[in-house]
């Protein structure tokens, strides 16, 4: 059996403050990314917090908090690999298979599953305890549940297995 670890990538309060980095529904995906975080607690698996460095409201949020053993990385780029121990920390624990959640998905999601694939790591995005915001392009808005939606599409299949939590627990059974 292949050794799993929960990756959980910019859960921060910053997401869930208002301004212009508020998230699509940061609450509901939160609580989805706490309740994937309980199981892997209960199972005693390897659980991985990811920090941005943001000077202003960077806590990991309450309802994801980490507690003593599990590791916390702090980054300054997209990608949870760059700059960052990760890579060593899943070598040195023989992780083969990640599971991730978080923040936010065309950023810092994206950037890192797709990394994944260059370690040889097997990913599964929950992709309801991810979320966004939505973006401007072309002057035109793109709203942010059509943002993850696109990035999740782009990721399925060649990079990870999106799926939503409700199935990730129907697999586990």
């Amino acid at each position: 059996m292949k050794k799993e670890a929960l990756l959980l990538i910019d859960i921060q309060d910053v997401y869930f403050t208002p301004g212009p980095l508020l998230l699509y529904k940061p609450k509901e995906t939160a609580d989805k990314a706490a309740q994937i975080l309980s199981l892997f607690r209960e199972e005693n698996k390897l659980v991985i917090h990811v920090q941005h460095n943001f000077k202003m409201f960077s806590e990991i949020n309450k309802r994801v908090k980490p507690i003593d053993g599990e590791k916390i990385i702090h980054k300054d780029c997209p990608s949870s690999f760059l700059n960052t121990d990760l890579q060593s920390y899943l070598s040195e624990n023989q992780v083969e298979k990640i599971v991730v959640a978080g923040m936010m998905s065309h950023m810092c999601v994206d950037t890192t599953v797709r990394a994944c694939q260059d370690y040889g790591y097997e990913v599964t995005v929950i992709e309801d305890a991810c979320t966004t915001k939505s973006l401007k392009f072309k002057g035109e808005k793109i709203p942010a549940q059509t943002v993850h939606d696109a990035f999740m599409a782009a990721l399925d299949g060649m990079f990870a297995k999106v799926v939503t939590l409700e199935e990730y627990f129907e697999n586990k059974e």
